[in-house]
């Protein structure tokens, strides 16, 4: 088989792209919210988040064998709005939902790995240290081969699943009746909020179509490889939540917030449950961050290469097909954003981020749909979804979180500016902006 052909991506590899992505960035980040809100019903809640996933997933799947192109989102968005500066947006903001993912992934192994070696939880130099070295570690696994990052996905998320499934399935055993019920302890309304809380922890399997120009197969791969990510999420996060909630009261899994699942596995595993899970959470935050920055740092190229971005960002090496600049300017602004920003701002930014940007996604779907053969119920469905989860998590910060909710505005118009100031487009009142073949 030609070299070039061997160092192709094909399902395995993509799976693991897709579960490391969502994985990374669920289970162990917004769980204990999640749990806070919904109570008993967080698996409801996981399963819900699962089924808006499906539906979005499928309208990528479409859109990516159209449109074979590294910019995934941005891509589709480009061919299914008149408007160049629509997509330029939405670009932006997907390039910082992933930054601020990256940094939720990167604070979250920071916090575990604190733990692990006895020191505080939040805030301390080692937390600092390894946060910023697990973003150094990545960056260089992802400059080294495409090949290279593909095969350490595979290892990592082959281990990782291999300790929750042993987590789900002696934590069943020992699954309290009545930290369950009732089911709906926190109502109708707190199942819907966590949902769209919890929405974030599906962002990861959008990253796939973002390889396409690296899969071996892609009319068969692509769609295939994010609907088995997404299901095998879906698995994984019913059962470990179910477990969690089952051992834990809901006050419990607040007051340890990232590191929840771990002191959940504390009563029928003891301590080395506590030290297996805390290393499953290293492994799942590090896997979600090599995916992250692999699909990142080819969105910015794409960008750069339509000129929404600064053409450095299409620098590339000349014998390999790695956008080095692309992934050095997106790790060193993640590096300086989780060392500064404040975690609740991060998660919050990142789940209102992709909301809007699946719902986009999902609009784009409907509007191709002649084009990319879809049926017009599914991306329907989704955006409907997708939309009424943002409003809710939107209602949700209002009241809860202001500070955070300013924030995420002023992260919008922050990104509406670059924008104007950095893409080579014409501006809104300059005149309407072309349809793309």
């Amino acid at each position: 088989m030609p070299e070039a052909q061997t160092d192709k991506l094909g399902v395995k590899e993509l799976v693991a792209m897709g579960v490391g992505g969502m994985v990374g960035g669920g289970i162990f980040s917004v769980l204990g919210l999640s749990v806070s809100l919904a109570g008993h019903a967080a698996p409801i809640a996981f399963t819900l988040g699962g089924i808006i996933a499906l539906l979005t997933g499928w309208s990528y799947a479409r859109l990516g064998l159209k449109f074979h192109s590294d910019g995934g989102s941005f891509t589709y968005m480009e061919r299914a709005f008149c408007h160049p500066n629509v997509a330029a947006l939405g670009g932006w903001l997907l390039l910082a939902g992933y930054i601020g993912t990256l940094a939720l992934y990167a604070y979250t192994f920071g916090v575990y790995g604190s733990v692990m070696l006895g020191g505080t939880a939040h805030g301390s130099v080692m937390q600092h240290l390894l946060e910023s070295g697990i973003l150094l570690t990545f960056l260089g696994v992802n400059l080294y081969s495409v090949k290279a990052a593909g095969r350490t996905e595979d290892i990592i998320v082959i281990v990782k699943v291999i300790i929750l499934s042993l987590f789900a399935v002696a934590g069943l055993f020992y699954v309290k009746a009545d930290h369950l019920l009732p089911v709906f302890d926190q109502g109708g309304l707190g199942l819907l909020m966590g949902t769209a809380l919890i929405f974030v922890a599906y962002e990861g399997f959008e990253l796939i179509p973002n390889a396409v120009n690296e899969m071996k197969d892609p009319q068969r791969d692509l769609p295939r490889s994010i609907m088995v990510s997404i299901l095998i999420t879906i698995a994984i996060y019913i059962l470990v939540s179910l477990v969690a909630v089952g051992n834990l009261r809901p006050a419990e899994i607040d007051k340890y917030k990232e590191y929840a699942l771990a002191v959940a596995a504390r009563p029928f595993l003891g301590h080395a449950g506590f030290v297996l899970i805390g290393l499953g959470a290293l492994l799942s935050t590090a896997s979600a961050i090599n995916a992250t920055l692999f699909g990142t740092a080819r969105l910015g190229k794409v960008m750069a290469q339509d000129d929404a971005l600064p053409r450095a960002f299409s620098i590339k090496e000349r014998t390999r097909d790695i956008p080095w600049l692309s992934l050095c300017v997106i790790c060193g602004i993640t590096i300086i954003f989780v060392n500064l920003a404040d975690l609740t701002d991060i998660s919050s930014f990142a789940s209102s981020t992709f909301l809007l940007v699946f719902s986009s996604i999902n609009f784009a779907a409907f509007r191709l749909r002649g084009q990319i053969n879809i049926s017009p119920v599914v991306p329907l469905a989704g955006l409907v979804l997708c939309l009424a989860s943002w409003l809710i998590l939107f209602g949700y910060l209002w009241q809860h979180n202001p500070r955070s909710l300013e924030w995420i505005i002023a992260a919008c118009l922050g990104i509406a500016a670059l924008e104007f100031l950095f893409s080579q487009r014409r501006p809104f009142f300059k005149g309407k902006g072309a349809d793309k073949d």
